[in-house]
């Protein structure tokens, strides 16, 4: 239940602790106030959205194949895709593996034997079910080629694409059948309403996986971007590339792609991940970048703000504010939205219930009011434990993003300068570990500049309009 505060301002302590949840017997180190200046001449990257997956079956399971009831699946859609009560999120990652083709048509040369069940383990009825909630956005990614066009003959454990440099067999040479491939899953996709954006044909190439993988070095990347990007550009597909494990790791990817004229050409977006290793600088290229997967280590189901576990809350906060502001990403895709047992997913699905972890509502403190099309400008303070970031969206006003990782609340004075809004209101959502973004009373803002307090341990976003 929504907690019902006095009206939010910093003019007395009485005021402090009502932002906090706090009474006078329990109040809280207030730290200095701060300064911090929103900068509207200063712009970083466009805003692509963000975004979660639900591939391996998940999609399935959300849509009742272990008995989920109707009511909780629109009830899981709403916290995942909601604009007014959830997360908002803007792009479906979704996998493709071998189904639509899983058996060797007799060779790279042979006519492919498609087969098609419209459902795709669940995959296009949550498609569809995004694209309602006003999901434009759709990348498509695989995580291996069919295991007969790889040199180790499975899906599974690694292997290389057929005909690639240093990747001889015996079957010949699958790079165009396997592009072909690609594209032909996308219009099945389109078949049933729903148009694929993006396609990326590799996922975690340096890290060989017991389930469905594929090596290919950077070199082997670039030279397949080189087959599938004229055919995918042709079908109207933007081509992503190469979502390694690890933020530093990608960087040799992007690097052999910039490298080469026709490959750089034909890469929209670099995509990495950062499980090998997090996001320390922007990767080396002037085209859009996404962190496109990632989920905290953790080995049991988490629901907390902020216990130091490393998979709470507000560690997915940090996480997000490093990608938008060290790697100047354009897109944040989280790994699962909603998936079942020891999870770190946002959501955890137990049969007829589920569970909502305050991941979650970190994810959402940016989702829900950076929009796709969004800009994100100049924001600074001097205070090293205010993480704050700042985004105009395409009607003008402006989103205000601060993550306190003081122990003490901090009083902040936000100058809002060549922002076009020197007078308005900025409404403060409130997340931490007894609110999940609870809209909180509005501050006017007077003359260019609004005063407010964030609590300690806690992610405050700001919409401030005219």
């Amino acid at each position: 239940m929504r907690t019902r505060f006095r009206r939010w301002t910093v003019t007395s302590v009485a005021a402090l602790l009502a932002v906090a949840g706090t009474s006078a017997a329990q109040a809280p180190r207030v730290s200095a106030a701060t300064t911090a200046t929103i900068d509207g001449s200063t712009t970083y990257q466009p805003i692509d959205g963000f975004g979660f997956s639900e591939h391996f079956g998940r999609a399935d399971i959300m849509h009742g194949a272990q008995g989920l009831p109707a009511q909780k699946q629109r009830e899981l859609l709403d916290l995942l895709l909601d604009r007014s009560t959830g997360a908002g999120l803007s792009i479906l990652r979704l996998g493709i593996d071998s189904g639509i083709q899983p058996t060797d048509p007799g060779g790279p040369d042979a006519t492919p034997r498609y087969t098609w069940d419209g459902y795709d383990k669940g995959q296009v009825w949550l498609a569809k079910e995004a694209r309602a909630y006003g999901v434009n956005r759709f990348y498509a990614d695989a995580w291996t080629a069919p295991g007969y066009m790889k040199t180790n003959g499975t899906d599974a454990d690694g292997g290389t694409l057929c005909g690639l440099p240093g990747a001889a067999c015996a079957s010949g040479d699958w790079r165009r059948a396997y592009a072909d491939f690609l594209v032909q899953w996308a219009k099945f996709y389109g078949q049933e309403g729903v148009r694929i954006t993006d396609i990326g044909f590799t996922n975690e190439p340096d890290w060989t996986a017991t389930y469905d993988s594929m090596r290919l070095t950077p070199a082997q990347a670039t030279e397949f971007v080189k087959i599938f990007g004229p055919v995918a550009r042709a079908a109207g597909y933007r081509v992503a590339c190469c979502d390694s494990f690890g933020w530093t790791q990608q960087k040799a990817y992007t690097s052999a792609i910039e490298a080469d004229p026709v490959a750089r050409d034909l890469v929209s977006t670099h995509t990495g991940h950062t499980y090998a290793s997090a996001v320390d600088g922007p990767l080396p290229t002037r085209k859009r970048t996404w962190m496109s997967e990632w989920s905290p280590n953790g080995t049991t189901w988490n629901e907390n703000w902020d216990d130091g576990s490393g998979y709470d809350g507000f560690t997915v906060a940090s996480a997000v504010h490093d990608a938008l502001t060290k790697g100047n990403a354009s897109g944040y895709v989280y790994w699962y939205g909603a998936s079942v047992g020891a999870t770190r997913g946002l959501i955890q699905m137990d049969g007829e219930n589920y569970h909502v972890s305050k991941r979650l509502w970190a994810l959402a403190g940016y989702s829900r009011f950076i929009r796709p099309g969004a800009t994100r400008i100049g924001a600074t303070t001097p205070d090293a434990g205010l993480e704050l970031s700042a985004f105009r969206n395409t009607d003008g006003n402006l989103t205000v993003v601060a993550l306190n990782a003081g122990t003490g609340a901090q009083q902040v004075s936000y100058g809002l300068r060549n922002t076009g809004i020197t007078a308005g209101t900025a409404t403060p959502y409130l997340t931490n570990g007894s609110h999940s973004m609870a809209r909180q009373p509005a501050v006017h803002v007077r003359g260019g500049a609004l005063t407010a307090t964030v609590p300690a341990r806690s992610l405050v976003t700001y919409t401030i309009r005219r």
